[in-house]
């Protein structure tokens, strides 16, 4: 089943399966004996090692919450040019990242992640992230992530920046209201957020499965000014006819794993599709 812009990976793990896991794991275990451990003093990398913490990630998004965690040593092994991540069929350089790690994240639809850590002989620490970028969800994963890092300071500063942000964001958007209304929004079942930082509650929501004929009836009969599109998963125009901006929105930060730049391209498409500049 899809999720937050990521097919089933049922795809990844029928290619994964070609490989032999069992030259996978010879392959990964030459790489930790030609790279040393990696590992740190108690062999963890978070709290009370005394050491920043390894940390190996599937995509940008689960980078850049473990940057706003506060790691700083964070390599991504599926390129952002890979727009589902489930495609992506490992390679050696990824093994050698993640032997050395001390913690892979990963997310709910990306199960192979611990397949990619056996066959590297890793004895890094699968983490599972929650990716949503709710702004309430967002600073709680923050938290969770630090508390295992070992890297609170580091999250708190973060999060302070990201507050500020938001709220400036949030302000000009409502500024930007047409006639100082409230737009009336629809919004994919994973862009939710977006409308939340307009200020305003979606009047509806479409997605992941196929919008079936009654469903695009009835979220046209709203009158919408806006659909927010998920722009990972986007099947074209959703409310045709109806008259409602459309408005692409990005889940995914770049490869700088800056998420409050996810935030301000949402905002900057917002604000243009509601007559701002």
């Amino acid at each position: 089943m899809a999720r937050n812009g990521v097919p089933s990976p049922s795809s990844f793990l029928f290619r994964f399966s070609r490989f032999s896991l069992v030259a996978l794991s010879a392959v990964g275990l030459a790489l930790v004996t030609g790279c040393g451990d990696g590992g740190g003093d108690d062999g963890d990398g978070g709290a009370g090692s005394g050491r920043k913490p390894v940390v190996v990630v599937t995509t940008t998004w689960e980078g850049a919450f473990a940057r706003a965690a506060g790691a700083e040593n964070v390599t991504v092994i599926v390129p952002r040019s890979v727009h589902h991540a489930p495609d992506h069929d490992p390679k050696p350089s990824d093994l050698v990242a993640v032997a050395k790690a001390d913690f892979v994240l990963y997310a709910p639809f990306e199960p192979y992640a611990a397949k990619i850590k056996e066959a590297a002989g890793s004895s890094a620490k699968l983490v599972e992230v929650d990716l949503d970028n709710d702004p309430d969800k967002v600073r709680a994963e923050v938290d969770r992530l630090a508390g295992l890092f070992g890297t609170r300071e580091a999250a708190g500063r973060w999060k302070a920046a990201f507050d500020t942000e938001y709220a400036k964001l949030n302000k000009d958007l409502r500024a930007a209201w047409p006639d100082g209304k409230s737009p009336v929004v629809v919004s994919q079942v994973f862009t939710t957020w977006a409308a939340k930082l307009a200020g305003t509650d979606p009047a509806g929501t479409y997605g992941p499965d196929p919008v079936t004929p009654a469903r695009l009836a009835e979220l046209s009969a709203g009158k919408p000014d806006l659909v927010l599109d998920n722009a990972h998963m986007s099947t074209g125009t959703v409310l045709p006819g109806s008259g409602a901006k459309q408005v692409a929105i990005v889940n995914y930060p770049g490869d700088d794993l800056d998420l409050l730049a996810v935030y301000r391209g949402a905002a900057a498409e917002l604000r243009k599709a509601m007559g701002g500049s």
